[in-house]
């Protein structure tokens, strides 16, 4: 299970970035970076997708960073459209580095999220990817009945890349009452 959690604020670009960072109870693997859904849409560090993930990192050993993107909670600055926000998101990873040391990275996200974990991972070396096609063994999960994004495009965006994409029956798109389901196919796919 999880050790203790606590909140920092790391120094960011437009300002401080709130991160919530939890340490695994026994010995750390890597470092989890994990990123919400859009934050002009509520999304926070405290979203239960988010949340789960990183549940699921910690019981794998990692340690899990919950970072809140520019102007939700006490992040400062304002929504940049994703580019504001991968900077953001390479400065927690920085600091990860910093204070835990060279730990394999794990990048994750959810929506949006996740679309910025893309441009994250183009200039980090991650060890693996959630929910985001970069390295050729990413995790993509999708549910089927997601009325934000329809499964059709999340599958003719996997088809050239040849990922494949987990579908989770009857499953909208904050995956409501399938938060277990999640965190089974992400330990079920672990690779040590």
């Amino acid at each position: 299970m999880s050790g203790a959690g606590e909140r920092v604020f790391i120094d960011g670009a437009a300002g401080r970035i709130e991160t919530f960072i939890e340490r695994p109870a026994g010995a750390t693997r890597g470092a989890a970076l994990v990123a919400h859904p859009h934050p002009l849409y509520g999304g926070t560090l405290d979203n239960k997708v988010v949340q789960t993930l990183a549940r699921t990192f910690l019981e794998l050993g990692y340690v899990a960073l919950r970072p809140n993107f520019r102007g939700v909670g006490a992040s400062e600055g304002v929504h940049d459209e994703g580019r504001g926000e991968t900077e953001d998101l390479l400065r927690v990873a920085a600091h990860a580095k910093e204070n835990l040391g060279d730990l394999p990275l794990v990048l994750a996200g959810f929506s949006f999220g996740a679309a910025v974990q893309t441009q994250v991972a183009q200039r980090t070396s991650p060890h693996r990817v959630v929910l985001v096609g970069v390295p050729g063994d990413s995790i993509v999960i999708h549910g089927e009945r997601d009325e934000t994004v329809a499964l059709a495009k999340v599958l003719d965006w996997a088809r050239p890349q040849e990922l494949p994409v987990v579908v989770i029956p009857g499953a909208d798109h904050f995956f409501h009452l399938r938060l277990n389901v999640i965190k089974n196919i992400v330990k079920g796919s672990w690779r040590y």
